[in-house]
């Protein structure tokens, strides 16, 4: 039976300068192919033996992680500061994210929206097929949250003065695969990305529901999921080692994504699942969402567990469809104010002695999280807390 697989290849060149994909890109740069193929399984045996192929895996459906709630916003209902912003801490300080170049892999965005319009130059790529441009209002809300300025007189965005953002459209209707991600990936960073938003992910509880309701015996379900899941998780991380190799050069992006909504913890405190692909993935840093709380702040009920960190993801205010406002809840929403304030820690590092790297904002931005409004903190929702913006 055929089935399609995504193929990473480093070619002759790269792979004589090490003995693995990472070495060759440490010397080489981020120099390496993407394709896909049908390949039935004496293909995919033969094609894991070729000394160029770094790495392949199905290619799998993927997901926008939909709000949990997604509602418009009239105008005089919303706040004058949108409530993440003040709980990261971004609200204090001047730092604006000059001179940090932000991805966001989502959904495209209405490069015509007013807090987009005139300040940031927007640099489109539609990986889905379907054209750029936002006609679902995810994307625009999550670019929203990372650099769009104030409309109306309210804030909306944590870096307010990023110049330029590469948005790179990898899904039709809510719907895609991880090789649109995977190209959007190396687009973003070939590009020059310094941090990559992903607010994204695979369902796996999702995929065997689909596959039960097509008569799959849930013990079949379950397989072809953990295959998929088994098989990308390898290839994030074989993509993750290849793109980390341009930090030894200063230009590896970190990346950021959702840690995915399928928990049910309202319903049964041990309904907490784990992070989703590709938060999942080794090198990226995966954000879980909080909610207001009577003594701060506390781990949403939808929130997935086992994330690197955590943010503000409940009634977020950002920019809509149509130049509006809207406001939406999820581990998607809290994933930008992560981006955001990691340009703003990536501005500070920069004006400093130590050099701006994915590498050195990760370990500042991981390292002052907080855990002090956090006072049912969990190391297994979120290992180092809540996300924090630079003194």
């Amino acid at each position: 039976m055929l089935r399609r697989y995504a193929i990473i290849e480093v070619n002759d060149q790269l792979r004589s300068l090490g003995a693995s994909p990472k070495a060759a890109g440490q010397q080489a740069g981020e120099k390496f192919k993407l394709h896909t193929a049908e390949l039935n399984e004496r293909e995919v045996l033969d094609t894991r033996q070729d000394p160029n192929v770094a790495d392949l895996g199905l290619v799998m459906p993927t997901r926008l992680i939909a709000p949990v709630s997604k509602l418009g916003l009239p105008a005089d209902a919303a706040p004058a500061t949108q409530w993440g912003i003040s709980a990261v801490g971004a609200d204090r300080i001047k730092l604006d994210g000059s001179g940090v170049v932000v991805a966001v892999l989502d959904t495209g965005i209405d490069k015509t929206h007013p807090s987009f319009l005139d300040s940031v130059n927007i640099v489109e790529e539609d990986f889905s097929g379907s054209g750029n441009g936002d006609s679902n209002g995810h994307g625009t809300h999550c670019a929203g949250t990372i650099f769009g300025k104030d409309l109306d007189g309210r804030r909306i965005g944590i870096a307010r003065n990023i110049r330029k953002a590469l948005i790179g459209k990898v899904f039709a209707d809510g719907e895609g695969d991880s090789f649109a991600i995977f190209k959007a990936m190396q687009w973003a960073a070939r590009e020059g990305a310094n941090i990559i938003s992903m607010s994204l992910g695979f369902d796996f509880p999702g995929m065997i529901h689909d596959l039960e309701k097509d008569q799959y015996p849930t013990d079949l379900a379950i397989s072809i999921a953990l295959e998929h899941f088994k098989d990308n998780l390898r290839v994030y991380d074989s993509m993750m080692r290849l793109i980390e190799a341009g930090q030894a050069f200063g230009r590896g992006p970190m990346v950021v994504a959702a840690a995915g909504n399928e928990s049910r913890r309202g319903e049964d405190a041990r309904f907490r699942i784990s992070a989703s692909l590709p938060s999942a993935a080794e090198g990226m840093v995966s954000v879980a969402a909080v909610r207001k709380a009577q003594d701060g702040f506390e781990i949403a009920d939808f929130s997935n567990g086992r994330a690197k960190i955590c943010a503000p993801g409940e009634n977020i205010v950002s920019a809509g469809l149509k130049g509006g406002l809207a406001t939406m809840s999820g581990t998607s929403m809290a994933c930008p104010h992560v981006a955001g304030v990691a340009a703003l820690w990536w501005q500070a590092i920069a004006a400093s002695k130590v050099r701006a790297t994915a590498e050195s904002v990760t370990i500042r931005l991981l390292g002052s999280a907080s855990v002090d409004k956090l006072p049912n903190f969990d190391p297994g929702d979120a290992e180092y807390g809540l996300a924090i913006a630079p003194p």
